[in-house]
């Protein structure tokens, strides 16, 4: 019996993979025997070389061919074959291949164990991953910084961030180095994250290892991170750590989150406090410092202290970049101190600094806010032949001919989008509405309003309650209390001031049955809506 088994052992031929859910998986535990044994004399020539193969089948026909010796090559041999089959990235591959060692008592080796892992991991089943690592200290191997790189992929892989703290606080982070692929695996990792409670902890991991080039990434996804999900104290904070402790300054990308991220002018003193000790520690400040506390003297409406940053910029050698002179542009905007903005305009073009589309945005807009919807039409045209106008110009312009009561200007402007390669979007429709909505011009309001969901700009919720509130207000009640009933039906919820004009109307007993019955279901819908969401 025992010979027949032998011969059918030795007959035994190997096939193409099978599914890496294959049988060899069970609850997510790995069955091994015992390490082999030190490989035979007469194999040293096999272990010694390194293998490489063209193919899969070759590196099968090699694998098939190595389990029909006798004695059977070492496990390094094997190791190799398995190496090669994971570079050409067929994963499931490896996994159905160590079963049939195991079948002839050939149980893998610490370097065979970490392929697995790395096989596992690569198809996003960590958790066998977790395993095969389990199985590696049960035998008294030592996990080695490639073994831990591969799981906190494979973490990383299925959006498990989170996991890699957990995990590795209870194997002991003492237990390896990280090195270069785990810094950057581990950033990239919290880059495609984004906003987590991770985010801080796995940052100084990164940190703690002194590489200069994956620390400048790691301080610009963590800042990035906790900047864009307005955790804005946990961020300063983390910004004040890493300047003051780690001398690591902010990076463009940064500096970029900060512009776009709403602060109170609280907030931006903070920023300015904390970046101006910075400048005053190193003993060269470089741009981006620099840039940073532009912007944030910019945004707290400095804007004295903000044009001396530049002046000393300047000074000091550097060139203040295109950000720089466009959040400063902004700064003198908000003050409505368009001369200011001006200077700086022609100062960064005399300067060789070519302005985009933001820095005429920005000038647009400033016209438009102190009513001078000439000169910003004029600096529209100038704009049209140096750069091309966006949706955003568009909006400021129709924005700012509609307050100037030049409805019919802002409609061609409007109509010619399309002939410019622009789509309205819903800043662009809500501008419009609220104009006609203040002429009383309801039916063409009501087109609008159609033509968006058919141009698949769906109305938002302010959208609505401009309609609404305007419909009330001009005793449109039940074309407004339709309206309202399609809100609703859309998840939208009503602001304050709609909500007093329904509730003065639920008081008044000048209504007609039929549009107090319809105020009277709103109003009960709108109260079982509150009380779920509670």
């Amino acid at each position: 019996m025992l010979r027949m088994s032998m011969k059918m052992m030795g007959k035994r031929t190997l096939t193409r993979p099978f599914s890496s859910s294959g049988p060899f998986v069970r609850s997510g535990t790995w069955n091994f025997t015992l390490p082999p044994q030190p490989c035979s004399s007469s194999h040293h020539s096999l272990c010694s070389g390194s293998l490489h193969f063209n193919t899969l089948d070759d590196a099968l026909s090699r694998f098939n061919q190595m389990l029909r010796m006798h004695p059977p090559p070492s496990t390094d041999e094997f190791a190799q074959v398995l190496t090669s089959i994971t570079e050409m990235k067929h994963y499931s591959t490896v996994l159905s291949l160590s079963p049939q060692m195991d079948s002839f008592g050939i149980p893998p080796n610490f370097e065979i164990l970490n392929i697995l892992i790395n096989s596992f991991c690569h198809l996003k089943r960590v958790n066998f991953g977790f395993s095969v690592l389990a199985k590696i200290l049960k035998l008294g191997h030592e996990p080695n910084t490639a073994t831990f790189n591969h799981l906190i992929r494979g973490l990383c892989a299925e959006g498990k961030i989170g996991e890699v703290i957990r995990s590795f606080d209870k194997i002991g982070w003492e237990r390896f180095q990280p090195d270069e692929v785990t810094y950057e695996t581990l950033t990239e990792g919290l880059y495609k994250q984004g906003p987590s409670c991770a985010v801080l902890p796995l940052g100084r991991i990164i940190l703690k290892g002194g590489n200069r080039r994956f620390n400048l990434v790691a301080f610009s996804t963590i800042i990035d991170s906790l900047w864009t999900d307005t955790q804005l104290t946990k961020a300063l904070n983390f910004l004040r750590e890493m300047i003051i402790t780690k001398g690591i300054s902010p990076t463009i990308t940064t500096s970029h989150s900060m512009i776009h991220t709403p602060c109170n002018s609280c907030e931006w003193k903070r920023v300015a406090m904390l970046v101006n000790e910075t400048v005053q520690r190193k003993p060269v400040p470089d741009v981006v410092t620099y840039s940073v506390l532009v912007i944030a003297f910019s945004k707290e409406g400095d804007i004295t202290k903000a044009h001396e940053v530049v002046d000393k910029m300047i000074q000091r050698g550097m060139e203040p970049d295109l950000v720089t002179y466009n959040v400063l542009m902004d700064g003198y905007c908000a003050r409505s101190e368009i001369d200011g903005a001006l200077k700086v305009f022609d100062f960064m073009v005399h300067k060789g600094c070519v302005p985009d589309e933001c820095s005429y945005n920005i000038l647009i807009n400033g016209y438009c806010k102190i009513q001078c919807i000439d000169k910003a039409m004029h600096l529209f045209e100038e704009m049209c032949q140096q750069v091309n106008p966006n949706i955003m110009t568009y909006n400021t312009i129709i924005h700012g001919l509609c307050r100037d009561g030049e409805l019919e200007a802002a409609r061609d402007l409007f109509s010619n989008l399309s002939s410019k390669g622009l789509q309205p979007n819903v800043q662009t429709y809500k501008i419009l509405i609220q104009d006609l909505c203040n002429r009383c011009l309801f039916d063409e309001v009501n087109k609008l309003l159609m033509e968006m969901d058919g141009n698949g700009c769906s109305p938002d919720q302010c959208t609505y309650n401009i309609i609404i509130h305007a419909l009330l207000q001009n005793n449109e009640t039940f074309r407004g209390l339709q309206l309202l009933e399609e809100m609703f039906a859309r998840g939208f919820t009503i602001d304050s001031t709609t909500m007093t004009f329904l509730l003065k109307m639920f008081c008044d007993d000048g209504l007609d049955l039929s549009t107090r019955q319809l105020l009277d279901r709103l109003l009960t819908l709108k109260r079982n809506d509150s009380l779920c969401s509670c």
